[in-house]
């Protein structure tokens, strides 16, 4: 797997229209100024990796637009070492960016294929991620509580079975809503029984389904 300094080139050129577009954490850009985003793509669409757009993989799914991965990265609020549950691991992007930030990362994945993919590219770039085929919408309660929660698809509601695996104090990101639009939103655990929401803008994400495909 291979880096080019032409990749290397336009990665920067990604980052820097990203901080123009509003982006201001340096540790998120920091990671995604690292992370080769064309070594989640198919080989023939360098060109189509480093430009701000969703780009569709395998499985009907899409590796989601930088820009909305850097909102979803930055409203988690994460620290090194904090531990974040991501539901839907898709290319497996988002999960690099976070590994790259030094969070110990735990992914679900409905979708076999992708799951198998993923963890390939993941694995051979070096990144230590706990990876799970399974229904994203049951998460991983033997493994929480959770610092912060990350859904990278369309949600009509939020599963009770996310909320409770969230530690008091962290931060479940989550586009909530229909299929055509979503609001990203983010709910934070205030105590046993509390949560604050906040509303981040509108975004269109693929929707959250259960189950699991072969």
């Amino acid at each position: 797997m291979t880096d080019s300094f032409e990749a290397k080139g336009l990665r920067k050129k990604l980052v820097d229209s990203l901080r123009q577009k509003g982006i201001n954490d340096e540790e998120v850009l920091r990671a995604m100024n690292r992370v080769p985003r064309h070594l989640f793509m198919d080989p023939a669409f360098l060109s189509h990796a480093y430009v701000d757009k969703a780009f569709p993989i395998t499985s009907g799914q899409t590796i989601s637009q930088p820009y909305t991965v850097a909102v979803q990265t930055c409203l988690l609020q994460v620290k090194k070492r904090d531990k974040v549950l991501e539901v839907g691991t898709g290319s497996g992007y988002q999960s690099a960016i976070l590994a790259e930030m030094g969070v110990k990362v735990y992914t679900i994945e409905r979708y076999r294929e992708l799951y198998q993919k993923a963890q390939g590219i993941l694995n051979s770039l070096g990144y230590n991620i706990h990876f799970f085929f399974g229904d994203g919408y049951e998460g991983k309660p033997q493994y929480g509580p959770f610092d912060g929660i990350v859904i990278t698809a369309a949600a009509p509601e939020i599963p009770e079975a996310l909320l409770s695996q969230l530690k008091i104090g962290g931060r479940l990101v989550v586009p909530l809503g229909k299929a055509d639009f979503q609001v990203m939103t983010v709910v934070q655990r205030t105590g046993e029984e509390s949560y604050e929401h906040t509303e981040h803008g509108n975004f269109v994400f693929v929707p959250m389904l259960k189950g699991t495909v072969n």
